[in-house]
């Protein structure tokens, strides 16, 4: 059954949206992040035991 009066509330779907997907973004680079800090100390971790 199709709703009658009022149309849909679009407005909160979308800003929803945008802010699962900002969301998403900021852990994917703070993962990233994590990533790479964790691949530096162990290269530098390398570097200081061959010496």
């Amino acid at each position: 059954m199709a709703k009658t009066g009022r149309e849909k509330n679009t407005k909160n779907k979308a800003k929803h949206t945008r802010l699962m997907t900002q969301k998403k973004n900021k852990k994917k680079t703070e993962a990233a992040l994590r990533k790479e800090r964790l691949k530096n100390i162990i290269r530098k971790n390398n570097e200081d035991s061959s010496d």
